[in-house]
C-alpha cells in the first residue's frame, strides 16, 4: 500500500512557505492531498472555494497532488482519505509546542496517523498568510512572498496595487 499524506491547513492565502512544503512533501510521499480547513471561526479573507482554486492551479504541475477542502475534525478527513501521514510545518520554536499538541490530539483520534514535521526553506521561514494579507492591506509589495495568482487574487479582493 502507498502511503498517502495529507498536508492541511487553512492557507488563507497560501504562501510561498505553504508551497515549498507542498513541493517538499510531494517529493516523499507517492499520493499526497493538501486538506484545505473550511475554518469559518477565522473569517478567512478568501472563501474555501476561492483557496481551493488557487492552490489547485499552482500545484498543477504536482501529478500526485491533490487539493480538496473539508470541514470537521481533520483526523476524521485522514481517515476518510485513507491517509497516514500528516505533513506540518515548523517556522519557529515557538509553533513545536502547539504542533506537539496536535500531533498527540491527531494520534489519540486516529491511531493510524503519524506527524511529519518540516521546517520551511531559510527565505521562507518568517512568512505567514497573516502577514501577507497586513503587508498587501497596506499596499505594501507581497511578490516575494507568494506565487503571482495569490497576488492578484489579493490585490482584488483588498482593492489595493502592489
Amino acid at each position: 500500500m502507498k502511503t498517502r499524506a495529507i498536508y492541511p491547513g487553512t492557507f488563507d492565502p497560501i504562501t510561498n512557505g505553504h508551497a515549498d512544503l507542498i513541493e517538499r512533501g510531494a517529493d516523499m510521499f507517492p499520493h499526497m492531498i493538501v486538506g484545505i480547513a473550511a475554518n469559518p471561526s477565522k473569517q478567512p479573507l478568501f472563501s474555501l472555494e476561492e483557496r481551493v482554486a488557487m492552490i489547485t492551479e499552482i500545484t498543477q504541475h504536482l501529478p500526485n497532488v491533490v487539493v480538496m477542502g473539508f470541514t470537521g475534525l481533520l483526523a476524521d478527513f485522514a481517515e476518510q482519505q485513507n491517509a497516514t501521514v500528516l505533513i506540518r510545518g515548523l517556522r519557529a520554536v515557538s509553533d513545536f509546542e502547539y504542533e506537539f499538541q496536535l500531533a498527540n490530539m491527531n494520534r489519540r483520534l486516529n491511531p493510524n496517523l503519524e506527524s511529519v514535521f518540516l521546517t520551511p526553506a531559510e527565505e521562507n521561514s518568517f512568512i505567514s498568510s497573516t502577514l501577507v494579507k497586513e503587508v498587501a492591506l497596506h499596499n505594501g509589495k507581497v511578490d516575494q512572498f507568494v506565487h503571482p495568482v495569490v497576488k492578484q487574487a489579493l490585490v482584488k479582493r483588498l482593492h489595493k496595487s502592489t
